[in-house]
């Protein structure tokens, strides 16, 4: 009855990456689909901000779900 919770396998961190990356991939999407407001209201420095912030967060999600792929 000692120890604390059992431990994971693999697949527990696998499953975690993933999570993030699904989170990381909604920011972005979040981003890139919001970023039309900045352009519409003449605040194009801010719109473009927010556009390349958005492709880079799905660059990086990309890069996460390959990375979640248990070996």
């Amino acid at each position: 009855m000692a120890g604390g919770p059992a431990r994971r396998d693999d697949g527990g961190a696998a499953r975690r990456r993933r999570l993030v990356a699904l989170l990381v991939l909604g920011v972005g999407v979040v981003l890139l689909v919001s970023a039309s407001t900045w352009f519409v209201a003449q605040r194009t420095g801010i719109g473009a901000a927010q556009l390349s912030v958005g492709v880079l967060l799905l660059g990086v999600a990309a890069f996460l779900f390959g990375r979640a792929r248990p070996r």
